[in-house]
């Protein structure tokens, strides 16, 4: 857990009881959060180097795919006019490069939706806020949400913090997520673990989800 700060930090908020496990619920679902060209493309204003999260991402993909648990996708993307980016896109200009019905705005090719997974539109941070998931979360009966995606001090976190206040596991694999820069990157995953959720990695959720499939863990 090389997101974790420094060891006196770590216990102070041990201290303070913070960061307890919620843990796995009975019907998880994955949330890939972001992966589109512009934020995979390190040519991007938007992008940085994420094949790792993407090849980790990939990895849960499959698993969830395999026990026909919910999937799903989040994109951004704005109308030419940018009247949907509101003050979004006077704060980080980049966002520009974020027009719908381009290639910029699409799922990496490496992680392609299928048929049967939604692609949800959103405009700000939070997968939720604007938006339909949380019904299509209702509908599929899920009681876990697992985060994968960009950036972890910006969607990641938004989304993390909605998802606990809709009432849902949050699991965030710090190996499956990622941002421009280190420092960012670990200490969100950190206030994420101390309020929010649980944050773990890629073999834990694998192990989590092989679990599922064990006659009886209903009522173990």
């Amino acid at each position: 857990m090389d997101w974790l700060p420094d060891t006196e930090t770590a216990e102070a908020y041990a201290d303070g009881e913070f960061a307890e496990r919620v843990g796995f619920g009975e019907r998880p679902a994955l949330l890939v959060v972001d992966l589109i060209e512009a934020f995979t493309d390190p040519e991007s204003n938007l992008g940085s180097d994420v094949d790792e999260v993407v090849e980790a991402t990939a990895r849960l993909l499959e698993a969830f795919r395999e026990r026909d648990l919910p999937r799903y996708f989040t994109t951004v993307a704005y109308e030419e006019s940018y009247g949907d980016a509101g003050r979004f896109v006077e704060k980080v200009p980049a966002l520009r490069e974020l027009r719908l019905g381009t290639d910029r705005v699409r799922v990496d090719d490496r992680l392609a939706p299928g048929n049967d997974e939604r692609v949800i539109l959103k405009k700000y941070a939070s997968a939720f806020f604007g938006t339909d998931l949380a019904t299509e979360l209702t509908t599929d009966r899920v009681d876990t949400l697992v985060l994968t995606g960009v950036t972890t001090s910006g969607c990641i976190r938004a989304t993390a913090v909605d998802s606990l206040q809709y009432g849902y596991r949050t699991v965030v694999p710090a190996d499956a997520v990622g941002d421009r820069a280190e420092e960012p990157h670990r200490a969100n995953l950190f206030d994420i673990d101390a309020k929010y959720g649980d944050v773990t990695d890629v073999e834990s959720v694998l192990d989590e989800l092989a679990g599922l499939d064990r006659p009886g863990r209903r009522n173990e």
